[in-house]
């Protein structure tokens, strides 16, 4: 069955009109006297050109509104214009969500895509007023993120210092017992930088060395949406860049015109690091190190967050060494905090 997001006539029109600035009013016309996937593709290219969202963003919101469409043309049926779809036919959507028992957080999102869709399209004039706003969120269990403490988070980096043979799970071709051991000083520069400087494995992955203030430690970070912010790191992750960089000269030797001479965290080929294999080397360290943690890329920068907030560190502050746009985002991270509290008092308090 083809999407319904499908390319049509209509469709291209209307992008290429709204993309190259001319017959702005006119492709509005034609979106407001056309159907809902005209609309919502003019929607996802102003994600694009406009608030120059990432790709898993645009991918999230494209998935999410499909859904939407298909739900609101059965078969037999005429696809909507953009003003005929109702808050009740949102609330249907909501409630079929629902029936396929999915999670109340998959609800939630699918929910903000509609939202933020009918918003643009209130701005941009193809509706008068935005039905989802009548639609309330389900309600949302708050998780508390499970964090390491410092002494524990402390030991684990620190066990990182011998020569494990590598394996599959690692995302490495199999090596010599030499090779291995020399894997492991980038391993550790990762696992230190995640830890030190707060990142998202993406933010790791994109680094690059023309990012680097090597001097006084310092980077120019990407985040979402492609904002950069500056974070700093400590000297412990210095060291560990120190006794990798070495390795990463001979990577890239050894790789020759395939390398990627920019990328700062490279593979056994000489390529740039993916997420996914960042999250398999912190896998396979907790599992070396024999700890019974679930541990993951996203482990280290809840720990960064809350060890930073336990010592005194401002909210605000963190708010943006983490790039957060909303501070209800590193708020989380207060909970997490006075649950450690309580759990001290509940061993060490005489009357607990």
């Amino acid at each position: 069955m083809a999407s319904p997001l499908g390319d049509g006539s209509i469709v291209y029109w209307v992008v290429s009109a709204v993309l190259s600035g001319y017959g702005r009013e006119a492709a509005k016309l034609a979106v407001r006297q056309g159907k809902m996937d005209s609309a919502v593709k003019t929607f996802l290219n102003y994600l694009v050109s406009v608030r120059n969202s990432s790709p898993h963003t645009i991918r999230g919101y494209e998935s999410d509104l499909a859904q939407f469409l298909t739900f609101l043309t059965p078969p037999g049926a005429a696809m909507p214009p953009p003003r005929n779809v109702t808050h009740l036919m949102i609330r249907e959507f909501v409630a079929h969500l629902h029936d396929q028992h999915l999670e109340k957080s998959s609800i939630a999102r699918k929910l903000a895509a509609i939202r933020s869709f009918f918003k643009f399209a209130v701005r941009e004039g193809i509706v008068q007023s935005n039905p989802a706003r009548m639609v309330s969120t389900p309600k949302l269990r708050q998780r508390i993120p499970a964090v390491l403490s410092a002494e524990d988070l402390n030991m684990f980096l620190n066990s990182v210092t011998g020569g494990p043979t590598m394996d599959s799970a690692s995302g490495e071709q199999p090596s010599a017992s030499d090779d291995s051991r020399l894997m492991v000083k980038r391993d550790l520069a990762i696992l230190e930088m995640l830890y030190a400087s707060g990142l998202r494995v993406s933010e790791l992955t994109g680094l690059n060395l023309d990012d680097m203030d090597r001097k006084e430690r310092m980077l120019r970070v990407r985040g979402k949406g492609n904002k950069e912010r500056i974070v700093p790191y400590g000297g412990k992750a210095e060291q560990a860049l120190e006794a990798y960089e070495p390795l990463r000269q001979a990577m890239l030797s050894k790789a020759g015109e395939r390398a990627d001479g920019k990328a700062v965290f490279l593979n056994h080929f000489g390529t740039r690091l993916t997420q996914r294999s960042v999250a398999r080397i912190v896998k396979k360290y907790a599992r070396l190190a024999n700890v019974n943690w679930d541990l993951h890329p996203h482990s280290l920068r809840h720990a960064f967050a809350t060890h930073l907030l336990a010592d005194g560190a401002d909210l605000r502050a963190i708010q943006e060494l983490l790039g957060h746009a909303s501070l209800s985002t590193t708020q989380r991270y207060t909970h997490a905090t006075i649950r450690q509290l309580i759990e001290v008092y509940d061993k060490a308090h005489p009357r607990a």
